[in-house]
């Protein structure tokens, strides 16, 4: 197995950054893979990708002192592993006034082919510029 890790700096606070990247209902704001989602009162997320309409089942496991975030993700609700990781790093870490630091770590599915994988690389780079242009300028496509 593999793994990437996408990184951006976002100028607002660690704890903006985590809060707005814990909660599931922005996922569709920013992620591709759960452009239209339906939460249930678990907190289990069904989206569906921008890019195939595959339907993916998404738990997110938040653990705010440390400021990691677990995506449990799967095709179906009882099948979730968890392969994507975030973590927001403090602007203090950094000390140059560019705000927060957002890391997006993914692991290779073993089912993924190369094409897939390279695709998904890119994919989180382009996510991760999406949030950092939703917290900084606080605009939501979904309310246009």
């Amino acid at each position: 197995m593999s793994g990437d890790t996408a990184f951006v700096r976002v100028k607002r606070s660690a704890d903006e950054v985590f809060a707005f990247m814990a909660d599931p209902a922005n996922l569709s704001l920013w992620s591709f893979g759960t452009w239209r989602t339906e939460i249930d009162d678990t907190g289990l997320v069904r989206g569906t990708s921008i890019r195939d309409g595959a339907v993916i089942y998404v738990r997110i496991e938040a653990h705010p002192e440390q400021r990691l975030i677990d995506y449990h993700l799967g095709a179906k609700p009882d099948t979730l592993s968890p392969r994507i990781f975030g973590r927001v790093t403090s602007e203090d870490v950094f000390g140059d006034g560019q705000g927060a630091g957002l890391s997006l770590t993914a692991l290779r599915a073993a089912e993924m082919d190369d094409a897939r994988w390279h695709s998904l690389i890119a994919t989180h780079r382009v996510e991760l510029d999406i949030v950092k242009s939703s917290l900084e300028t606080g605009h939501d496509h979904r309310a246009t």
